[in-house]
């Protein structure tokens, strides 16, 4: 067993607070290390995953905003990163080995779980929210969904129910553009989602998701809206995923020539990168030491994941019912 705490960003940041405690020029390293994880996880899990590239790293601004451990969020399957652990079915996982990418839970953290049924996480979420106002605790409720939940019904019941109740909740809407493998625009009539709750008079902010500032100026203000009893906001985020929505989608209803433009222009950590060479924040051989590392603590990971045992034929009786 190799500890990797000692110089890994994800090591060392465990709640938000941490997060935001952490220097403005350390944010691009962490949201390298996640973006790694990911690469490097592709090939290696048992299971479906679905590969989020591209747009991991607003939830690094989003998080930035929340005071959790006491805010909740929600998410649904394909907009969430994952251990190696939970995608290589070690019994040293969340789930034990026995989730993949479908069950990462946190009572704890307050996380409350990815979800693998389109939309249904905004029911949850919401539910989240009432419980907040029931209790009068002061705390903001948040999920996330796609363009392509967008269109489900239960998501606009939700709607209604959190604005009726002024209820504390953000809804993040992931639009990737593409959702499973369909344009918004020939899936959508509508495909501003911010102006999703006009008709429950929920407001709505578009937000450049792409940009780490934008979504940390857009979440305080949601948070802050949410949290002073005004009920509900819709952030729409504006971002793109390089892949494919899974390892099985060739994703070829776009063009080589469109993701490498996205690639080029408005990478997040590319951004990120420029503008910490432009101010003289950091060197190029800074930036070039930090890749190394971040290269390192990722193999190191992998091969860590990957020697843990798979978990006993036992498990597959436990966590079935509820033990009173």
């Amino acid at each position: 067993m190799t500890d990797t705490s000692g110089y890994s960003l994800l090591g060392r940041v465990d709640t938000p607070a941490e997060l935001r405690a952490l220097p403005v020029a350390e944010l691009p390293r962490l949201a390298a290390e996640l973006r790694r994880c990911l690469i490097e996880t592709l090939g290696r899990n048992g299971g479906h995953f679905a590969a989020n590239l591209g747009t991991v790293e607003l939830g690094i601004a989003l998080h930035c905003a929340f005071d959790t451990p006491h805010d909740r969020l929600v998410w649904d399957v394909g907009h969430q990163a994952y251990p190696h652990k939970m995608l290589t079915g070690r019994r040293g996982g969340l789930s034990k080995g026995k989730g993949g990418s479908m069950h990462m839970f946190s009572k704890e953290k307050n996380f409350y779980g990815g979800h693998g049924i389109v939309g249904a996480q905004v029911s949850l979420g919401t539910g989240l929210g009432f419980a907040n106002h029931y209790r009068g605790n002061g705390q903001v409720a948040c999920a996330f969904f796609g363009d392509g939940a967008a269109n489900q019904g239960q998501v606009y019941e939700s709607f209604n129910m959190a604005a009726l109740w002024k209820l504390p909740v953000i809804y993040v809407v992931e639009n990737n553009r593409y959702a499973m493998g369909t344009s918004v625009s020939r899936s959508s009539a509508q495909t501003d989602f911010s102006q999703r709750g006009v008709s429950f008079n929920i407001p709505g902010i578009q937000v450049d998701g792409m940009d780490v500032r934008a979504v940390k100026a857009a979440t305080d203000e949601a948070a802050e809206h949410a949290r002073s009893g005004k009920g509900p906001m819709i952030m729409e985020m504006l971002t793109y995923r390089y892949r494919g929505h899974s390892m099985s989608d060739p994703a070829k209803y776009r063009s080589k020539d469109e993701v490498q433009k996205m690639r080029s222009e408005h990478d997040p950590i590319e951004q990120v990168r420029l503008r910490l060479l432009d101010k003289k924040w950091a060197t190029e051989d800074d930036l070039k030491a930090i890749d190394k590392d971040v290269r390192d603590i990722v193999a190191d990971a992998a091969d860590f994941a990957q020697a843990d045992k798979e978990p006993d034929v036992s498990e597959l009786y436990t966590d079935i019912l509820l033990e009173a």
